[in-house]
């Protein structure tokens, strides 16, 4: 088997196991582009008990993810990091291992690297790179995967893929996390990325979202995560050790239907011309949505919010979460 074990032969990492028995709540700005203003979002987040923030990989509409990953290092105490998801293709191995290794040290160990293998044509075509097929991105993401485990063993390493090749590489300055750093590889796809999920990663994400894994109700979420199941079984990998997670691509809450509805109207939308599906809730509504998903065996909810949006912040701190039933173990 593939996937990584701790020094003990446990699967599970001990940033997996903390999370079994409760759910795990994420928050992400939007429609900020001042780094003060981002800070100050995450130091709020962190301040009301939200256990992650995440940056996206977006270099053509935000600030560049591994800079503000590492601020967010030391702007922060306790929060946990998270790329969602770095683009395969925008940085070498070696430099992702490398900016990776970094993060998780300024932040003394809180990092979970998130990869995938990009969507945006138009970003890639900015970024002057060539889009390769779908087979071919999946590929290099799973090969990538691989030389960045490698080099973390700081260790000369060697591996000859399809797409991608190092020799005789090595990271002299390594990630402090123990055994190492969680990975999370986003997307949905029931033939191959849940596959590779189920071998290397420690997280799943996925998302009423075209570009992540297409979960528009909850049947796609139980479908996909029996897929993943029978990954796991297939290769001998227990269940729980891989932390069920998913993605609202806009939550917008509201104290009542009138306050919600004004909000509707005024919301900007991310990603408009894409095919996906944001949340507009009372908090009532916003724990029947939440408490579906944890039935279904959702761990851990990530949440985009308007980063000017105080108001959908306090009332998920405050009533929704503490709403919320955690999925039963699958053990």
């Amino acid at each position: 088997m593939n996937f990584a074990s701790t020094p003990d032969d446990s699967p599970l990492h001990p940033w997996v196991a903390s999370g079994l028995g409760r759910t795990r709540w994420a928050v992400g700005p939007v429609f900020l582009s001042e780094w003060s203003e981002i800070r100050a979002f995450v130091q709020r987040a962190e301040a009301l008990g939200f256990d992650a923030c995440w940056a996206n990989d977006h270099p053509n509409r935000i600030m560049d993810c591994w800079t503000t990953l590492s601020a967010l290092a030391v702007a922060t105490k306790r929060i946990r990091l998270i790329s969602l998801v770095s683009c395969v293709y925008y940085r070498s191995p070696y430099l992702l291992a490398r900016q990776a290794a970094d993060v998780d040290r300024l932040s003394d160990g809180r990092l979970v690297l998130g990869i995938g293998s990009g969507w945006d044509a138009p970003e890639f075509a900015e970024m002057c790179l060539p889009m390769p097929s779908t087979a071919v991105r999946q590929e290099t993401m799973e090969e990538t995967l691989q030389i960045v485990q490698g080099l973390w063993r700081g260790e000369p390493f060697t591996f000859n893929g399809k797409h991608c090749q190092v020799k005789d590489a090595m990271l002299r300055i390594l990630p402090v996390q123990q055994p190492y750093v969680p990975i999370l590889i986003a997307g949905g796809g029931e033939r191959v990325t849940l596959r590779q999920v189920a071998r290397y990663a420690d997280m799943s994400n996925f998302a009423p979202h075209e570009s992540a894994g297409s979960a528009f109700d909850i049947g796609d979420v139980q479908r996909k995560l029996d897929r993943l199941q029978e990954f796991c079984v297939e290769i001998g990998r227990p269940y729980d050790s891989i932390v069920r997670s998913h993605y609202s691509p806009l939550l917008t809450l509201a104290a009542d239907e009138d306050r919600l509805a004004e909000k509707r109207s005024q919301a900007r939308i991310p990603d408009a011309e894409l095919h996906a599906v944001p949340l507009f809730a009372t908090p009532e509504q916003a724990i029947s949505h939440y408490q579906a998903l944890s039935d279904a065996g959702v761990q851990f909810f990530l949440c985009l919010i308007n980063g000017r949006d105080d108001e959908t912040v306090q009332l998920l701190s405050d009533v929704v979460i503490p709403a919320i039933r955690p999925t039963r173990s699958a053990a």
